[in-house]
């Protein structure tokens, strides 16, 4: 079916009932990514509360790999919306090295949550410090995600790239199998905290978190506007007691300009005043602030928009 016939049969299901007299469902799909970060078991509790804010409506979570497959799913028609790390969506609406040519028609929907740069080294290695990771074999993130835009960006801004160290292009469940494993000597994952595979690679991989801290991470955040200076709270992983430094990126919902009105007006209002319903189903949504639509990586919807501009008691 082409793009602009589903979009069509979209509108109409929306507003239609069958001849029965049961409602006529739409299917929506939202891209997020692998099973041991935090993307997929949040996006599909919002899923499933879209799925209840209208019964023409039944929307399913995809495990994918991530930011930039969600972005090029989404300029294709294969997806309706997506989650994506703030350099992705911004590559992909000015028409970045992995996204050409710009994707002038996505639009920001929401934000979510920032991600924490997670940089975990094997047990018993003698990795001190990100510069340390020179020669080592390194977990930069399934290929084509947006945790490997972010190991790109750290690697250089601490002199280092894919000709320095042995790179290894693998999810977050694989990245802890490996370290448990003694197959890999550190592994860079971008990520809302807690997250099962940093949780798995430290229980019982033996595994220790890096601070990131100095001169490198000065650099990336004046080459990159969209990172900012993050902690990774004590107590939120087993045996890390005290705070640990690092650097932090806005995730965010997003979609094509064209994604219907009711679909976004919906899903703001179950990140904003609806909430409460969602925390139940994930503690990430604890973490989701719509006040950071104030700075988007790329043009809002136009309902967003309305949001953003007036009084946000809900929108209809």
């Amino acid at each position: 079916m082409s793009r602009t016939l589903r979009r069509g049969c979209l509108a109409l299901l929306l507003v239609s009932l069958s001849c029965g007299g049961d409602v006529e469902r739409v299917f929506l799909s939202i891209g997020t990514g692998g099973t041991g970060g935090v993307y997929y078991p949040l996006g599909g509790a919002i899923a499933s509360r879209l799925s209840l804010a209208d019964a023409a409506r039944l929307v399913t979570a995809e495990v994918t790999g991530g930011s930039v497959e969600n972005v090029n799913r989404l300029r294709s028609g294969q997806l309706d919306l997506a989650f994506a790390l703030g350099v992705t969506v911004d590559a992909a609406y000015r028409g970045g090295p992995d996204a050409r040519p710009s994707f002038e028609e996505l639009r920001v929907i929401a934000p979510l949550y920032p991600n924490l740069t997670h940089v975990l080294v094997r047990g018993g290695s003698a990795i001190e410090s990100f510069a340390d990771l020179a020669g080592g074999r390194v977990s930069v993130g399934s290929a084509g995600s947006g945790t490997e835009q972010v190991a790109r960006q750290l690697l250089a801004a601490h002199g280092l790239s894919y000709d320095t160290v042995d790179e290894r292009f693998l999810s977050f469940s694989e990245s802890a199998s490996a370290l448990r494993d003694g197959a890999l000597d550190a592994a860079i994952l971008s990520v809302g905290y807690p997250a099962g595979a940093v949780l798995e690679a430290l229980s019982t991989g033996g595994a220790t978190l890096l601070p990131l801290d100095g001169e490198g991470v000065a650099k990336l955040l004046l080459d990159h506007t969209y990172y900012a200076l993050g902690s990774i709270p004590a107590g939120v992983y087993p045996g890390v007691a005290e705070p640990v430094p690092t650097i932090a990126m806005m995730n965010w919902i997003v979609g094509r300009a064209d994604l219907p009105d009711a679909v976004v007006a919906d899903l703001l209002n179950i990140l904003g005043p609806e909430r409460v319903s969602l925390e139940r189903t994930h503690d990430m949504a604890r973490q989701i602030d719509l006040e950071a639509l104030d700075h988007p990586p790329a043009p809002l919807h136009a309902v967003t928009e309305a949001w953003r501009v007036r009084p946000r008691q809900g929108v209809r």
